[in-house]
Protein backbone atom coordinates (compact mmCIF):
# COMPACT_ATOMS: atom_id res chain seq x y z
CA UNK A 1 0.00 0.00 0.00
CA UNK A 2 1.53 3.10 -1.00
CA UNK A 3 1.83 6.16 1.85
CA UNK A 4 -0.77 8.87 1.60
CA UNK A 5 -2.43 12.09 4.08
CA UNK A 6 -5.46 10.87 5.93
CA UNK A 7 -7.79 14.59 6.17
CA UNK A 8 -11.01 14.04 8.84
CA UNK A 9 -12.52 17.66 7.83
CA UNK A 10 -15.48 19.07 9.82
CA UNK A 11 -17.70 20.84 7.25
CA UNK A 12 -18.67 19.87 3.60
CA UNK A 13 -16.96 23.49 2.42
CA UNK A 14 -13.65 22.27 4.12
CA UNK A 15 -13.50 18.71 1.91
CA UNK A 16 -14.50 20.71 -1.06
CA UNK A 17 -10.78 22.94 -0.96
CA UNK A 18 -9.41 19.89 0.03
CA UNK A 19 -10.73 18.22 -2.89
CA UNK A 20 -9.71 21.60 -5.34
CA UNK A 21 -6.53 21.46 -3.73
CA UNK A 22 -5.32 18.06 -4.68
CA UNK A 23 -8.01 16.98 -7.78
CA UNK A 24 -7.31 13.64 -9.07
CA UNK A 25 -4.85 13.02 -5.89
CA UNK A 26 -7.17 12.58 -3.66
CA UNK A 27 -10.21 9.83 -2.70
CA UNK A 28 -13.36 9.90 -0.47
CA UNK A 29 -13.50 7.70 2.77
CA UNK A 30 -17.35 7.32 3.61
CA UNK A 31 -17.80 3.74 4.05
CA UNK A 32 -14.52 2.19 2.72
CA UNK A 33 -15.64 -0.86 1.59
CA UNK A 34 -14.16 -0.54 -1.90
CA UNK A 35 -11.98 1.79 -0.76
CA UNK A 36 -9.61 0.15 1.15
CA UNK A 37 -9.39 -2.91 -1.05
CA UNK A 38 -8.40 -0.56 -3.38
CA UNK A 39 -5.59 1.16 -1.72
CA UNK A 40 -4.55 -2.42 -0.65
CA UNK A 41 -4.19 -4.00 -4.03
CA UNK A 42 -2.59 -0.78 -5.64
CA UNK A 43 -5.97 -0.10 -8.04
CA UNK A 44 -6.05 3.56 -6.16
CA UNK A 45 -2.92 5.46 -5.36
CA UNK A 46 -3.94 8.92 -3.30
CA UNK A 47 -1.60 11.24 -2.22
CA UNK A 48 -4.84 12.11 0.09
CA UNK A 49 -7.51 10.65 1.64
CA UNK A 50 -10.74 12.43 2.78
CA UNK A 51 -12.57 10.48 5.35
CA UNK A 52 -15.95 12.76 5.13
CA UNK A 53 -17.75 11.01 8.15
CA UNK A 54 -17.36 14.31 10.29
CA UNK A 55 -18.06 16.54 8.04
CA UNK A 56 -21.75 17.92 9.92
CA UNK A 57 -23.75 18.47 6.44
CA UNK A 58 -22.53 14.96 5.25
CA UNK A 59 -23.70 12.47 8.12
CA UNK A 60 -26.22 10.00 8.20
CA UNK A 61 -30.10 10.98 7.59
CA UNK A 62 -32.93 9.81 5.86
CA UNK A 63 -35.24 12.60 5.55
CA UNK A 64 -38.85 12.68 4.06
CA UNK A 65 -40.06 16.21 2.91
CA UNK A 66 -41.74 17.62 -0.04
CA UNK A 67 -42.81 14.37 -1.53
CA UNK A 68 -38.90 13.25 -2.30
CA UNK A 69 -36.72 10.94 0.35
CA UNK A 70 -33.20 12.11 0.46
CA UNK A 71 -30.53 10.22 1.78
CA UNK A 72 -27.18 11.61 2.48
CA UNK A 73 -23.80 10.65 1.08
CA UNK A 74 -22.52 8.68 4.17
CA UNK A 75 -26.04 6.63 5.07
CA UNK A 76 -24.88 2.87 5.10
CA UNK A 77 -26.97 0.50 3.98
CA UNK A 78 -27.89 -0.71 6.62
CA UNK A 79 -29.67 2.19 7.75
CA UNK A 80 -31.87 2.40 4.29
CA UNK A 81 -33.15 -1.13 4.73
CA UNK A 82 -34.58 -0.29 8.53
CA UNK A 83 -36.13 2.73 7.61
CA UNK A 84 -39.75 2.85 7.61
CA UNK A 85 -40.53 5.46 5.05
CA UNK A 86 -37.40 3.80 2.44
CA UNK A 87 -39.55 0.61 3.49
CA UNK A 88 -43.07 2.21 2.53
CA UNK A 89 -41.71 3.91 -0.68
CA UNK A 90 -39.39 1.93 -2.22
CA UNK A 91 -39.39 -2.29 -1.33
CA UNK A 92 -37.57 -2.99 -4.31
CA UNK A 93 -34.71 -0.69 -2.95
CA UNK A 94 -34.91 -2.50 0.71
CA UNK A 95 -34.97 -5.72 -1.52
CA UNK A 96 -31.46 -4.90 -3.76
CA UNK A 97 -29.79 -2.90 -0.65
CA UNK A 98 -30.18 -6.25 1.17
CA UNK A 99 -27.89 -8.15 -1.64
CA UNK A 100 -25.16 -6.24 -0.66
CA UNK A 101 -22.13 -8.06 0.59
CA UNK A 102 -22.76 -9.75 4.15
CA UNK A 103 -24.47 -7.81 6.83
CA UNK A 104 -21.32 -6.46 8.25
CA UNK A 105 -20.71 -4.83 4.88
CA UNK A 106 -23.87 -3.29 5.02
CA UNK A 107 -23.16 -1.81 8.37
CA UNK A 108 -20.07 0.31 6.46
CA UNK A 109 -21.15 0.57 3.42
CA UNK A 110 -23.28 3.64 1.81
CA UNK A 111 -25.71 3.63 -1.06
CA UNK A 112 -23.96 6.78 -2.05
CA UNK A 113 -20.44 4.67 -2.47
CA UNK A 114 -22.10 1.78 -4.35
CA UNK A 115 -23.05 4.04 -6.97
CA UNK A 116 -20.20 6.03 -7.20
CA UNK A 117 -17.91 2.91 -8.08
CA UNK A 118 -19.85 2.63 -10.75
CA UNK A 119 -19.80 -1.23 -11.17
CA UNK A 120 -22.19 -2.72 -13.68
CA UNK A 121 -22.88 -5.15 -10.99
CA UNK A 122 -23.42 -2.48 -8.29
CA UNK A 123 -27.16 -4.21 -6.66
CA UNK A 124 -28.85 -1.01 -5.61
CA UNK A 125 -28.53 1.11 -9.08
CA UNK A 126 -31.41 -1.21 -10.55
CA UNK A 127 -33.43 -0.36 -8.19
CA UNK A 128 -32.66 3.62 -7.93
CA UNK A 129 -33.05 4.05 -11.96
CA UNK A 130 -36.27 2.64 -11.79
CA UNK A 131 -37.53 5.19 -8.50
CA UNK A 132 -35.95 7.64 -10.85
CA UNK A 133 -33.36 9.00 -8.28
CA UNK A 134 -30.99 11.96 -8.86
CA UNK A 135 -27.36 12.28 -7.52
CA UNK A 136 -26.80 15.81 -5.69
CA UNK A 137 -23.36 17.25 -6.73
CA UNK A 138 -21.92 19.74 -4.82
CA UNK A 139 -19.13 22.24 -5.71
CA UNK A 140 -17.28 24.72 -5.07
CA UNK A 141 -19.88 27.91 -5.54
CA UNK A 142 -22.68 25.59 -6.35
CA UNK A 143 -24.45 22.25 -6.84
CA UNK A 144 -25.79 19.92 -9.47
CA UNK A 145 -28.51 17.28 -10.10
CA UNK A 146 -28.01 14.68 -12.09
CA UNK A 147 -30.20 11.79 -12.69
CA UNK A 148 -28.89 8.45 -11.79
CA UNK A 149 -29.36 7.50 -15.85
CA UNK A 150 -27.18 10.05 -16.47
CA UNK A 151 -24.69 9.51 -13.64
CA UNK A 152 -23.36 6.51 -15.14
CA UNK A 153 -20.50 6.76 -18.16
CA UNK A 154 -19.24 2.68 -17.88
CA UNK A 155 -17.70 0.93 -15.60
CA UNK A 156 -16.10 2.55 -13.17
CA UNK A 157 -16.80 6.09 -14.96
CA UNK A 158 -19.30 8.85 -13.51
CA UNK A 159 -19.93 12.13 -14.49
CA UNK A 160 -18.35 13.35 -10.89
CA UNK A 161 -15.98 16.39 -12.17
CA UNK A 162 -12.92 16.96 -10.19
CA UNK A 163 -13.35 19.42 -7.29
CA UNK A 164 -17.20 17.29 -6.84
CA UNK A 165 -18.24 15.56 -4.11
CA UNK A 166 -21.74 13.23 -4.00
CA UNK A 167 -23.74 15.18 -1.01
CA UNK A 168 -27.10 13.20 -1.45
CA UNK A 169 -29.19 11.19 -3.40
CA UNK A 170 -32.88 12.37 -3.90
CA UNK A 171 -35.66 9.95 -4.18
CA UNK A 172 -39.23 11.10 -5.44
CA UNK A 173 -42.26 9.19 -3.66
CA UNK A 174 -44.20 6.98 -6.58
CA UNK A 175 -47.44 8.86 -7.21
CA UNK A 176 -49.85 5.83 -6.29
CA UNK A 177 -50.57 2.98 -7.74
CA UNK A 178 -46.75 2.11 -8.07
CA UNK A 179 -45.43 -1.40 -7.62
CA UNK A 180 -41.47 -2.82 -7.88
CA UNK A 181 -40.27 -5.74 -7.23
CA UNK A 182 -36.11 -6.53 -7.54
CA UNK A 183 -34.61 -9.77 -8.08
CA UNK A 184 -30.97 -11.04 -9.29
CA UNK A 185 -28.97 -14.54 -10.21
CA UNK A 186 -25.75 -15.18 -8.65
CA UNK A 187 -23.01 -18.41 -8.58
CA UNK A 188 -23.78 -19.13 -4.77
CA UNK A 189 -25.83 -17.57 -1.70
CA UNK A 190 -23.57 -15.05 -0.05
CA UNK A 191 -21.51 -11.99 -0.77
CA UNK A 192 -21.36 -12.66 -4.34
CA UNK A 193 -22.26 -10.07 -6.87
CA UNK A 194 -24.64 -10.70 -9.39
CA UNK A 195 -24.82 -12.49 -12.63
CA UNK A 196 -27.99 -10.57 -13.50
CA UNK A 197 -29.73 -8.11 -11.20
CA UNK A 198 -33.29 -7.04 -12.43
CA UNK A 199 -35.42 -4.25 -10.66
CA UNK A 200 -38.86 -3.30 -12.74
CA UNK A 201 -41.57 -0.17 -11.61
CA UNK A 202 -45.01 -0.45 -13.14
CA UNK A 203 -46.84 3.02 -12.54
CA UNK A 204 -50.50 4.00 -12.54
CA UNK A 205 -50.22 4.64 -16.41
CA UNK A 206 -49.02 1.47 -17.02
CA UNK A 207 -45.78 2.20 -17.95
CA UNK A 208 -43.40 -0.65 -16.79
CA UNK A 209 -39.60 0.27 -16.01
CA UNK A 210 -36.69 -2.10 -15.92
CA UNK A 211 -33.21 -1.55 -14.59
CA UNK A 212 -31.07 -3.74 -15.62
CA UNK A 213 -27.72 -5.00 -13.60
CA UNK A 214 -24.41 -7.04 -14.76
CA UNK A 215 -25.58 -7.30 -18.43
CA UNK A 216 -23.16 -4.07 -19.94
CA UNK A 217 -20.72 -1.51 -19.13
CA UNK A 218 -23.14 0.18 -17.01
CA UNK A 219 -26.86 -0.66 -15.15
CA UNK A 220 -29.54 0.27 -17.65
CA UNK A 221 -32.34 2.06 -17.70
CA UNK A 222 -35.48 0.87 -20.04
CA UNK A 223 -39.17 0.83 -20.23
CA UNK A 224 -42.33 0.23 -22.07
CA UNK A 225 -44.59 2.88 -22.44
CA UNK A 226 -46.94 1.08 -24.43
CA UNK A 227 -48.55 -0.61 -21.78
CA UNK A 228 -48.35 -3.78 -23.07
CA UNK A 229 -46.10 -5.71 -20.49
CA UNK A 230 -48.06 -4.21 -17.40
CA UNK A 231 -51.43 -5.42 -18.99
CA UNK A 232 -51.61 -9.08 -17.72
CA UNK A 233 -54.70 -9.73 -20.15
CA UNK A 234 -52.71 -8.62 -23.41
CA UNK A 235 -51.70 -11.18 -25.93
CA UNK A 236 -48.82 -13.59 -24.49
CA UNK A 237 -46.83 -13.14 -27.95
CA UNK A 238 -47.52 -9.46 -27.96
CA UNK A 239 -45.91 -9.21 -24.01
CA UNK A 240 -43.55 -11.64 -25.01
CA UNK A 241 -42.36 -9.36 -27.93
CA UNK A 242 -42.46 -6.51 -25.93
CA UNK A 243 -40.09 -7.72 -23.36
CA UNK A 244 -37.95 -9.38 -26.00
CA UNK A 245 -37.35 -5.62 -27.08
CA UNK A 246 -36.12 -4.21 -23.92
CA UNK A 247 -34.17 -7.25 -23.17
CA UNK A 248 -32.36 -6.52 -26.52
CA UNK A 249 -30.61 -3.45 -25.32
CA UNK A 250 -28.48 -4.93 -22.84
CA UNK A 251 -25.08 -6.18 -24.08
CA UNK A 252 -23.61 -8.65 -22.26
CA UNK A 253 -19.96 -10.30 -21.88
CA UNK A 254 -19.02 -13.30 -20.31
CA UNK A 255 -16.50 -13.14 -17.24
CA UNK A 256 -16.02 -15.59 -13.98
CA UNK A 257 -19.34 -14.75 -13.03
CA UNK A 258 -21.53 -16.12 -15.90
CA UNK A 259 -21.21 -16.50 -19.95
CA UNK A 260 -22.96 -13.87 -22.20
CA UNK A 261 -25.31 -16.78 -22.83
CA UNK A 262 -26.27 -17.53 -19.37
CA UNK A 263 -26.92 -14.02 -18.63
CA UNK A 264 -28.83 -13.43 -22.12
CA UNK A 265 -31.10 -16.83 -21.39
CA UNK A 266 -31.51 -15.41 -17.32
CA UNK A 267 -32.26 -12.04 -18.48
CA UNK A 268 -35.64 -12.69 -19.74
CA UNK A 269 -36.43 -15.00 -17.02
CA UNK A 270 -35.80 -12.96 -14.25
CA UNK A 271 -37.16 -10.08 -16.09
CA UNK A 272 -40.62 -12.05 -16.03
CA UNK A 273 -40.66 -12.88 -12.71
CA UNK A 274 -40.15 -8.96 -11.30
CA UNK A 275 -42.48 -8.04 -13.70
CA UNK A 276 -44.74 -10.16 -12.41
CA UNK A 277 -44.10 -9.09 -8.59
CA UNK A 278 -44.46 -5.46 -9.64
CA UNK A 279 -47.62 -5.52 -11.33
CA UNK A 280 -49.36 -7.97 -8.41
CA UNK A 281 -47.46 -5.39 -5.37
CA UNK A 282 -49.22 -2.19 -8.04
CA UNK A 283 -53.01 -3.92 -7.60
CA UNK A 284 -52.69 -3.74 -3.52
CA UNK A 285 -50.64 -0.16 -3.04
Amino acid sequence: MQAFAYARPESEAEVLELLAAHGGEARILAGGTDLMVGLRNGKFRPRVVIDIKHAGELRPRIEDEAGKVTISATTVLADVIEDATVRHSFPALVEAARTVGSVQIRNRATLAGNICNASPAADTAPALLVYQAEVVLARAGGVRRVLLDDFFLGPGQTVLQPGELVRAIELPKPGPPFGAAFGRFTRRRGVDLAGVSVCCGVDSRGTSRFGFGAVGPRPLLVADRTGVLADPAAENKVRERALEQLVGQASPISDVRASREYRQAMLPVLSRRVLAAAIDRRSWR
